[in-house]
């Protein structure tokens, strides 16, 4: 096997991609690009960006602190929150990172040196990097089925004045925005490409709507592989396949995955309920299709043992390195991973 350090990049934003993939990466001697759509307009980042015409910090933050080797103290800084105001989804107050980050976009007026200064302060290793789809101030739109228009990230993720029941036609950029130059160059660069697990209208879709994205994708000779979330949501992925999925992250990024990893377990009965009662958003699990190409659809047993359906990142992680053949590479010796106080 060659000796050279492989590139990965990593695409989807929200709390699935940094937690799943990008911590659980970082032990292994490989170069981690993760990226991140521009598009989150709820919250804390919502306001702030209305407040500042500033580009929403919420999602790379994610990415940064994922990727971070800075020691406790700072990470725990970052994820401070402070103030009275409350927000969808049970958040109260700011998080400092939020803060932070606005702050300096607003001060400096270059996004570049933001992203250096944070991932210099969160002590990021060099081979690392959290990068932006896009730095064009752009918002999230929608066309559903019935020819309404639904603008924002926040109501897609979430519909409040929309009916949920309704397909996602398609979603697009308003105004366009192009790629942001590092990001491309790391596609086209990268031996492996993983796209989600994440809202595929909302996260993952996002990622792949500036102008620019896809002649680097059909550029790029990575292997290219989408995770398919265990569950549809309600609003977004109402009764999908493996096979929606996958046709639809094919049509945005305009050229054919090379794999895609799909969850076979079925748990029981009485999990499946809990985790519904616990996130109203969720539905089923995803439909597989019958007769999928093996060489091209690898499904495999994903998820944790017990509590909430969602991925076991040891289990997700393997199967991508070794479909890849990108790992007969072993973890970082222990030593050489730097562990916090």
């Amino acid at each position: 096997m060659s000796k050279k350090i492989k590139k990965i990049v990593c695409f989807g934003g929200g709390n699935a991609v940094p937690k799943l993939l990008l911590e659980s990466l970082k032990k292994y001697p490989v170069k981690i690009t993760g990226i991140t759509s521009m598009v989150d307009n709820g919250g804390s980042a919502g306001q702030l960006r209305e407040d500042f015409d500033v580009l929403p910090p919420g999602d790379i933050r994610r990415h940064i602190l994922a990727l971070s080797d800075a020691p406790k103290w700072k990470k725990e800084l970052l994820k401070f929150r402070f103030g009275r105001e409350k927000f969808p989804g049970g958040h109260k107050g700011h998080n400092f990172a939020n803060v932070f980050i606005v702050g300096l976009e607003y001060i400096l007026k270059d996004y570049r040196k933001v992203i250096e200064i944070m991932h210099n302060f969160m002590e990021i290793k060099k081979q690392h990097q959290a990068l932006p789809a896009t730095i064009d101030k752009v918002q999230l739109t929608a066309e559903l089925e019935n020819g309404k228009i639904v603008k924002g990230e926040d109501e897609i993720d979430v519909p409040k004045t929309h009916n949920p029941k309704l397909k996602i036609k398609k979603v697009y950029l308003k105004p366009k925005g192009k790629v942001f130059p590092q990001t491309k160059k790391a596609v086209i660069e990268a031996d492996l490409i993983t796209l989600g697990p994440g809202d595929l209208y909302s996260s993952i879709i996002p990622c792949l709507l500036s102008e620019g994205i896809k002649k680097a994708f059909k550029k790029s000779k990575a292997k290219k592989v989408l995770i398919v979330n265990p569950m549809t949501k309600f609003g977004e992925t109402n009764n999908f396949s493996v096979l929606d999925f996958t046709n639809e992250i094919e049509k945005y990024m305009g050229c054919p995955l090379d794999f895609v990893i799909y969850n076979t377990e079925i748990p029981n009965e009485k999990r499946g309920e809990e985790y519904k009662k616990e996130t109203p958003s969720i539905q089923d699990l995803v439909k597989i299709d019958k007769n999928l190409n093996k060489k091209k659809f690898i499904g495999k047993n994903l998820l944790v043992k017990s509590g909430p359906i969602i991925y076991d990142s040891k289990k997700v992680v393997k199967a991508i390195l070794n479909l890849c053949q990108v790992v007969k590479i072993r973890p970082l010796p222990a030593q050489r991973i730097k562990i916090n106080n």
